[in-house]
């Protein structure tokens, strides 16, 4: 399985789901960083070795495929496998036997692989710099993370699940969000996604003099925020009677015919220039009745 999606988007916690509900559950979950093992490493981090196999191999060790034997390897980041290593990854997928280093024969494994990465692998192919081959046995099932902006709908639920895990951790009364900070967190564009939500609300909670959490409280970057300007949070707090979700639905339909109008009404077009995809623009429209 390959899991793809921008960085902070939740791709190892999605692993672990789907290991936790599967039939491999009670079996290891083996997480490894391709990007932080060093290429002089890789084959005896993966494989393990024999006591005496190098200088230095005062015992015996099995590598990552003998940890998850039974269970589930993740190989974060895997678009940064050189390519040499990348070879022998795809020779244990077909042949499920691994060898460590100084041992004569190959021992069977029983690994179920699940890949991700932030880069565009089909791209990497295309570069040459990832096999094609290995894309193929690893990208039979595709599942995208999709980025926190596409999900703002989804964010007063996160903020709630993260605020009452804070709770939880620090035994404290759970803190409460201003209506303007909400605005705020649900107009931000979170660059580093829901990685990025739960530094901003973990800081926020931290700095905060009271049991209410403030914009300012929030240290929100301006260079990266989308509509949460001071005259969005302005016109919201100053605003009269109006409902938060009716207030957000104005100003993102405001924003879809913004960009339709300036693409000449093309959906596509329009959607990038949003930073949405397309199934998510059209989602959105029939949400907002846009037609």
């Amino acid at each position: 399985m390959y899991i793809s999606g921008e960085s902070g988007t939740g791709k190892e916690r999605a692993a672990r789901l789907i290991h936790e509900l599967g039939p491999r559950a009670a079996r290891p979950f083996v997480p490894v960083n391709c990007g932080a093992i060093p290429e002089t490493l890789m084959e005896s981090e993966f494989f393990g070795y024999r006591k005496g196999a190098f200088t230095g191999a005062d015992s015996e060790r099995d590598g990552f495929f003998q940890q998850a034997n039974g269970g589930t390897l993740f190989l974060d980041e895997v678009a940064d496998l050189p390519l040499a290593m990348q070879v022998k990854l795809l020779r244990v997928i077909q042949e499920k036997t691994v060898r460590k280093l100084g041992n004569p024969q190959e021992d069977p494994v029983d690994v179920r692989i699940i890949c991700a990465t932030h880069q565009d692998l089909a791209a990497r192919v295309e570069e040459g710099t990832f096999r094609q081959d290995l894309y193929y046995r690893l990208n039979v099932l595709q599942l995208k993370m999709p980025p926190l902006r596409e999900l703002r709908e989804d964010i007063p639920h996160f903020i709630a699940t993260l605020l009452d895990r804070f709770a939880l951790l620090s035994q404290e009364k759970r803190p409460h969000l201003t209506p303007a900070a909400v605005t705020a967190l649900m107009a931000y564009n979170y660059p580093g996604n829901f990685r990025e939500l739960e530094n901003i609300l973990e800081r926020a909670v931290a700095l905060a003099g009271g049991d209410d959490v403030d914009v300012a409280d929030l240290q929100l970057t301006p260079s990266a925020t989308s509509l949460a300007d001071s005259e969005l949070l302005t016109e919201y707090s100053h605003g009269g009677q109006e409902a938060l979700p009716d207030f957000l639905d104005r100003v993102e339909r405001a924003a879809i015919i913004k960009a339709l109008e300036a693409t000449r009404f093309n959906r596509t077009q329009a959607a990038k220039l949003l930073g949405l995809t397309f199934r998510s623009m059209r989602y959105r429209m029939e949400r907002l009745g846009i037609k």
